[in-house]
């Protein structure tokens, strides 16, 4: 194994390259190499913060990325790397996976894993071929409370699962207010830095950029695109989907889907959907919204089970518990939350140590879980085109 790993990008459309990006770049074994942005189906109109242009300047300019290419494939064909970090919009996964796959690349993918199941197989395949690690990278992941969670109900805190309530929301992803880690500070940990925020972005602040963004520019964006990927559904179900079936421990059955665009008239894409899913011997119900100002009740998830009701509690950013356990007639527990394992604390930590070490990687990011949690939002997409209850089909896309 290599004691620095060459990392490259491709994809700045997800803004989550911001922040992922920084962490690699802040890994004392890593080289940032090269990058390059997918082509658009649609050209933005307007480039301002946490657009793909500006996406891809903040990787130029703030954390350390010394060049970019016009093309991806001529990149691949002309640097060497060890690892590419793919942002790309949804439908773009796929094209981007064989491109590495067919250079013997690792591959980090930006959640969802793909806006079908079918693309998910693709994608599978080519790195399975190849013989390349395809990892699924979840923020949720990174959360303690996450992992208290899955423990607390491991452990038996509140019985036999019955069911999990996930909601994921805020004015969409280019909304007014709506902000997105950086991860400037990280870069410049390990030494490399760039122009300041007021140098990057100009003299308009992101909150003015996202205020001024009218509907035909919100609808250039592949956020709005249902051809690229885009909409509520893959955006947030995806969370939902994957809380349920890691919390609930067993594969789906079925699902329901239902999506809208509600307040979002500028592209045809739906900025709010919901899933039912069904489990042989639980269920669970998974919201997303584009339209959120606050959620109102905790955003969850909440596990209700034969004995008890387990609540992850907003975040307070201070060190109060944010797990509680309800038993009825007032009795409430509350969990403190332990950090994360040294070492394996976020994406690039542990990408890099699977990478060194062939220890398993977390269960949320392992391509066969991935699998099972796309084809259950697959089938709430067809739910959703079809106004009526899919099946989630293991025997039909399984691998082996």
């Amino acid at each position: 194994m290599p004691n620095t790993y060459r990392i490259g990008v491709i994809g700045f459309a997800h803004m989550h390259i911001n922040h992922v990006l920084a962490l690699f770049a802040a890994h004392p074994q890593t080289e940032l190499v090269a990058c390059a942005d997918t082509p658009p189906l649609i050209p933005e109109l307007r480039a301002g913060q946490y657009t793909r242009a500006w996406n891809l300047r903040h990787a130029l300019n703030d954390l350390g990325m010394p060049k970019a290419y016009d093309d991806y494939q001529k990149m691949l064909e002309q640097e060497t790397f060890d690892i590419v970090i793919c942002c790309a919009e949804n439908a773009q996964h796929p094209a981007v996976v064989a491109a590495c796959a067919e250079k013997g690349v690792h591959v980090m993918i930006e959640k969802p894993m793909a806006s079908s199941l079918n693309d998910g197989l693709r994608m599978a395949r080519a790195a399975r071929a190849a013989g390349i690690e395809l990892i699924v990278n979840w923020p949720i992941t990174w959360q303690p409370a996450s992992h208290t969670t899955k423990e607390l109900i491991d452990a038996g805190a509140i019985g036999r699962v019955l069911t999990v309530k996930w909601r994921g929301g805020h004015l969409g992803p280019l909304g007014a207010g709506v902000s997105h880690p950086r991860g400037d500070q990280s870069a410049r940990q390990k030494g490399r830095s760039g122009p300041t925020k007021e140098q990057s972005m100009g003299s308009e602040t992101a909150g003015e950029f996202l205020q001024k963004l009218n509907g035909i520019e919100r609808g250039a964006t592949w956020w709005h695109q249902r051809a690229a990927g885009g909409g509520a559904m893959l955006d947030y179900c995806c969370y939902g989907s994957l809380v349920a079936r890691w919390l609930v421990g067993e594969p789906a059955t079925a699902a329901m889907g239902m999506r809208a665009n509600l307040n979002s008239k500028w592209g045809d894409a739906e900025d709010n959907a919901a899933m039912i899913i069904r489990f042989p011997q639980a269920m669970a119900l998974c919201e997303a919204s584009w339209t959120t100002l606050d959620h109102g009740v905790s955003p969850g998830p909440i596990v209700y089970g034969a004995e008890g009701t387990l609540v992850v509690d907003k975040e307070t950013g201070d060190q109060s518990p944010n797990v509680r356990v309800e038993r009825g007639g007032g009795r409430t527990e509350y969990q403190a939350c332990e950090p994360l394992p040294a070492g394996r604390m976020n994406i690039a930590q542990e990408f890099i140590h699977r990478l060194q070490t062939g220890d398993p990687l977390h269960q949320t990011l392992e391509l066969e879980f991935n699998l099972e949690v796309m084809a259950i939002l697959d089938a709430g997409l067809r739910s959703a085109n079809s106004g009526r209850l899919e099946l989630v089909d293991t025997d039909a896309w399984r691998l082996e």
